[in-house]
């Protein structure tokens, strides 16, 4: 069985994409190019309507690709929508969240059965497309934010065992990877129906296997207690964290059912930096909310300015038939959205350099990806540990691929969005 993927959506959908592709191979099939697939597997999203318009363009453009290879969706937006997969988009089999662990046993009953793979030179066997993997420690949430459609598509909070997410990430740590993301759909919920927090979990990962980096998906900020903000003086969890704002405006917060208001959010802040001085902090803000006034939007600049924020993912409110907010009265007008949204970017721009030009001149441990070569160089892209991307130019015959090497940060990219880095070794 030859197999292919493609992926929409947040780091939980990367994370159970990576697990199927372990799981295909386990069963003897091999990765490879759409083009060469007997099986395409996509992951989709849901979370705007653009999500949902890219996932329905990409399994279109996949069918022209592939017109005989069997499509198997999942994720968000299949899960809303099945008819409208199976019947409208003539997909051959969707798998629902609630089904996504049995996926690979699922797809395997509508395929012919196939003689064991013979590998040859160019196939793509099965390795971590990073040199960090996503692991799915939790799935469902319990809150119901008002203009959240993923909690209805992924149903009621489930925690993974820690035995069996340890047990993931030695296996991961066999296969060379470096770096972990915990990722969840309500991360800061992890363990609610275990009798354990994340702290413990995030204790276990670093006390017992040998990765060097550990990183946390995205956090709601509520449920993080004064335990686990302790944790970041630890040097392998990672001093960066993604805390979805959404607005400084606290009557909007309100409105958006959110439980953590303006105060509480600079509170979370402060107690993160008291552990962590240099935490690096990332979120996410809706723009043109129901009722969002220009002093509301006011609001959400300030805080975002105050916090500092490294990078910011604007989202122009999209309704989502099945939330509360899509039926809200006061829906802000799309040009009104669109120059909020304008606006934003133009801070978050600025944010984003002064965080980088904050770390010049350090020498920080640089995770280096696999290189390309462009225009006749060789391009080494990688991560520090507070999530700052960095390029270097080297010789051909150098290699960093998947390596953590100290790194000088000796300048910023042109358009402002990477540190230029040379290794600390040579600079010396």
């Amino acid at each position: 069985m030859q197999v292919a993927f493609e992926t929409l959506g947040c780091r939980l959908n990367e994370a159970e994409s990576e697990t199927w592709a372990r799981h295909f191979r386990a069963r003897g099939a091999v990765i490879v190019p759409v083009s060469r697939a007997d099986v395409v597997v996509l992951n989709t999203c849901a979370v705007t309507g653009e999500a949902m318009r890219k996932s329905r363009q990409i399994i279109r453009r996949l069918k022209r690709a592939n017109p005989s290879a069997r499509l198997v969706v999942s994720g968000c937006y299949a899960t809303l929508h099945p008819d409208e997969m199976a019947k409208a988009l003539e997909v051959d089999l969707v798998v629902p969240n609630r089904d996504k662990d049995r996926l690979v046993e699922l797809t395997s009953q509508i395929l012919p059965q196939h003689s064991p793979p013979r590998l040859t030179e160019d196939s793509i066997v099965f390795t971590p497309s990073r040199q960090r993997a996503f692991i799915k420690v939790q799935d469902g949430c319990r809150h119901r934010c008002s203009f959240c459609i993923v909690t209805v598509a992924r149903g009621q909070e489930r925690s993974r065992p820690v035995q069996d997410i340890i047990a993931e990430i030695r296996q991961l740590r066999e296969e060379g990877i470096q770096e972990a993301v915990l990722s969840g759909v309500h991360l800061g919920g992890y363990g609610s129906e275990l009798g354990i927090g994340l702290s413990d979990l995030i204790l276990a990962v670093l006390s017992e296997t040998d990765l060097p980096r550990l990183r946390l998906g995205s956090l709601e900020p509520w449920e993080l207690t004064e335990d686990f903000f302790a944790l970041l003086r630890h040097p392998r969890l990672m001093p960066h964290l993604h805390l979805p704002l959404q607005s400084g405006s606290d009557s909007i917060l309100k409105r958006m059912a959110r439980r953590c208001l303006s105060e509480d959010f600079r509170h979370l802040v402060s107690q993160a930096r008291n552990h962590r001085p240099d935490l690096t902090l990332t979120t996410d803000i809706i723009v043109g909310f129901p009722g969002e006034t220009d002093q509301d939007f006011a609001r959400s600049m300030e805080l975002a300015q105050e916090v500092g924020f490294a990078h910011i993912h604007i989202f122009p409110f999209s309704p989502r038939e099945g939330t509360a907010a899509a039926g809200f009265p006061h829906q802000v007008s799309n040009p009104i959205k669109k120059e909020r949204s304008r606006q934003l970017h133009h801070l978050a721009a600025s944010l984003r350099r002064q965080a980088f030009q904050a770390h010049m001149g350090q020498i920080q441990p640089v995770l280096w990806e696999r290189g390309r070569i462009d225009a006749g160089r060789q391009i080494f892209t990688g991560y520090t540990p507070h999530y700052l991307r960095v390029r270097i130019e080297l010789p051909n015959d150098v290699d960093l691929t998947n390596t953590i090497r100290p790194t000088r940060l000796i300048g910023l990219g042109e358009e402002g969005d990477h540190l230029i880095g040379a290794l600390a070794e040579a600079a010396h």
